[in-house]
């Protein structure tokens, strides 16, 4: 399959490692548009999910509530977001995408989707589809609240 050496580590750390790369590698070939990895999952969200609350964006990016913040301020600054009052709560700041988002969505979709091809090469037929039905499963059991989590 590969001459590439990989220690054996436990399934945790291949995942940690695995997802590290991806970032990694994104951020460099995505530079290019101005994007991190963490800019480009900000806006996925949004494409996927529409305008958000600031505190939904970071629940769902999973960072401190001062960090989302932090990062919708550069990424307001460099065009790709912007927030706007809520209508029923002006407390509340709703972020947005703008144009530069939708109009450049398509080349960081590009990216991301040669990453993972190469990152998938040499995988035998299915192995895709299973492997992405195994990480769906675990993640729908560590979804699961516990009593010790509540």
């Amino acid at each position: 399959m590969s001459d590439c050496e990989i220690p054996h580590e436990s399934l945790g750390f291949l995942m940690h490692d695995a997802a590290r790369l991806l970032r990694k590698r994104f951020e460099v070939q995505a530079a290019e548009l101005g994007l991190t990895s963490a800019q480009w999952r900000l806006l996925v969200n949004l494409f996927k999910r529409g305008p958000l609350p600031q505190a939904r964006l970071a629940e769902l990016l999973e960072i401190e509530p001062i960090s989302l913040s932090r990062l919708v301020d550069r990424m307001a600054e460099a065009g790709w977001v912007e927030r706007r009052a809520d209508p029923t709560d002006r407390r509340i700041r709703i972020v947005h995408a703008t144009d530069k988002t939708l109009s450049t969505i398509s080349a960081a979709r590009h990216i991301a989707d040669s990453i993972y091809a190469e990152a998938l090469a040499g995988l035998p037929p299915g192995a895709t589809e299973t492997m992405t039905a195994m990480l769906r499963q675990i993640i729908c059991n560590l979804s699961q609240t516990t009593e010790t989590e509540k």
